[in-house]
């Protein structure tokens, strides 16, 4: 077989305590998980799962103790943070019963789901597809994927974002509105899961604006840290 061009490479993500590296397949993405976050972003609190997606080569891999970079992206003055557990597949499936969704994950990360806000503001009011807002260049910025084993207690984990040394976003993981096992089970209804393929599971609440020269540090208890800077 000749291709026209070399094939693009596949996104890589690093593994903790290990040289190994996880391929990335496809990126989806949990809304409004939490029913505070769900609340100051106009919705009614519990809702039932929607998912969006970001292309695979918009993550931002940083590996451990390291700062990773990303440039302020253009059309938008009003870039968010949201900080999210990321749940990385391990084995595919479609249709999977929620009892045997924990067989399927890999791993876990800190994530950050950057936002054009504005632009998904203008996306909701014209009723048009929130891409533009969501699925750009960089957008994806991820710590190391702690294998599934190493981790702890997910489910009451706390996680934490900080700008400048300000807490913005604090909450616990067992105040998702859906749980990881849950999440799993409805996406595998819509979509064949495949390894490689990454999900960040919604953000509480605390979102906000940040503009270029902030540090960003968000945690995961006993998962992880991802250290930002944008540029």
């Amino acid at each position: 077989m000749e291709l026209t061009f070399a094939a693009p490479s596949t996104p890589v993500i690093p593994v903790t305590g290990s040289t190994a590296l996880f391929p990335v397949h496809r990126i989806y993405c949990v809304g409004r998980n939490y029913a505070e976050h769900s609340i100051e972003m106009g919705g009614t609190g519990r809702e039932a799962p929607f998912f969006f997606m970001k292309p695979a080569d918009a993550v931002v891999p940083v590996a451990a103790g390291e700062v990773g970079h990303m440039p302020y992206p253009t059309k938008t003055s009003n870039l968010h943070h949201e900080v999210e557990l990321v749940v990385a597949i391990g084995k595919g499936g479609a249709a999977i019963p929620v009892e045997k969704a924990h067989q399927h994950i890999w791993g876990y990360a800190v994530g950050l789901d950057m936002t054009r806000r504005d632009l998904q503001a203008q996306s909701k009011q014209q009723g048009r597809p929130w891409c533009t807002s969501k699925g750009f260049d960089l957008s994806a910025p991820i710590g190391p994927i702690l294998p599934a084993a190493a981790a702890s207690d997910v489910e009451t984990a706390a996680i934490r974002l900080t700008v400048n040394g300000v807490v913005r976003q604090e909450s616990q993981l067992n105040k998702m509105t859906w749980n990881v096992n849950e999440i799993i089970a409805e996406l595998s209804q819509f979509y064949t899961l495949q390894p490689g393929d990454l999900i960040f599971t919604g953000t509480p609440e605390g979102v906000g604006a940040v503009v270029a020269g902030d540090t960003l540090e968000a945690n995961i208890e006993g998962i992880g840290q991802l250290t930002l800077k944008i540029t």
